[in-house]
């Protein structure tokens, strides 16, 4: 929800606990402020948010990152634990022989 009461859709592409990535049928302006709100496995997630410099795509409208500037106490906690969430899976896939390893002298 934009700043005048209207109402704009995106698709949630990356999420963190900073901000994340919109894909947007339309760009909305840098510093425009928005109520983001999505849900997720661990609850809903509604905050205050700030429009960054939107990248245009070669696909359909246009990726608009964004950061939380205000976000309440059970929606942070829904936030943060998503984000633990989805990187407690990734670090287990990766094996540490995945890495090089460096020699000392």
């Amino acid at each position: 929800m934009l700043e005048d009461g209207q109402r704009a859709k995106g698709r949630l592409q990356t999420i963190s606990i900073t901000g994340g990535l919109l894909r947007m049928a339309k760009a909305l302006e840098q510093g425009d402020f928005v109520e983001v709100a999505f849900q997720t496995q661990s609850g809903p997630v509604r905050g205050m948010a700030e429009m960054l410099s939107p990248m245009r795509s070669a696909m359909e409208g246009a990726l608009q990152p964004f950061r939380f500037i205000a976000l309440g106490d059970d929606d942070h906690r829904n936030l943060r634990m998503v984000v633990d969430s989805v990187s407690d899976r990734s670090f287990l896939g990766i094996r540490s022989s995945q890495f090089p390893t460096r020699k000392t002298t």
